[in-house]
């Protein structure tokens, strides 16, 4: 099974559109390749195909558009300045995750709809280290 598949999954089980579906996909990822450790998320993305493509390709840490900026962005670049780059890389993505317009319980469907695929992939156990390393994301996605 590789990203794509997983892609399309979690697109039909969330009821989303395949364009808003890549994007929360691949911030997930992100995030995860950001703040998980090493070798783990390493194996994680050797088991699905393309999923480390997917993550730079909506890298949570790159620099933000030029557009707007604000409050949001200055707490943003603050929070992560101050935390570190595994918390910045956590606010990033659900800021990203949130501008996608999706509600919460949307994103937490996708949430859930990625991890079973993810655990499809990957299986079961290594899927639940990496989450393990990323505490944040799973309270966030509903899933801790």
């Amino acid at each position: 099974m590789n990203v794509q598949d997983i892609v399309n999954t979690v697109s039909q089980k969330a009821g989303l559109d395949q364009a808003t579906t890549e994007k929360v996909v691949g911030t997930i990822l992100s995030v995860m390749e950001h703040e998980a450790e090493g070798t783990t998320i390493s194996s994680f993305f050797a088991k699905i195909p393309g999923a480390d493509d997917l993550a730079h390709q909506y890298d949570v840490m790159a620099a933000a558009p030029a557009s707007g900026g604000g409050f949001l962005s200055s707490l943003q670049g603050a929070l992560g300045g101050v935390l570190g780059e595994k918390a910045g890389a956590l606010v990033n993505g659900l800021a990203a995750l949130k501008g996608t317009g999706l509600d919460m319980s949307q994103i937490q469907q996708a949430g859930t709809a990625l991890v079973q695929q993810a655990e499809a992939a990957a299986g079961p156990g290594l899927t639940n280290q990496v989450l393990g390393s990323v505490p944040g994301l799973k309270s966030q996605l509903g899933l801790g």
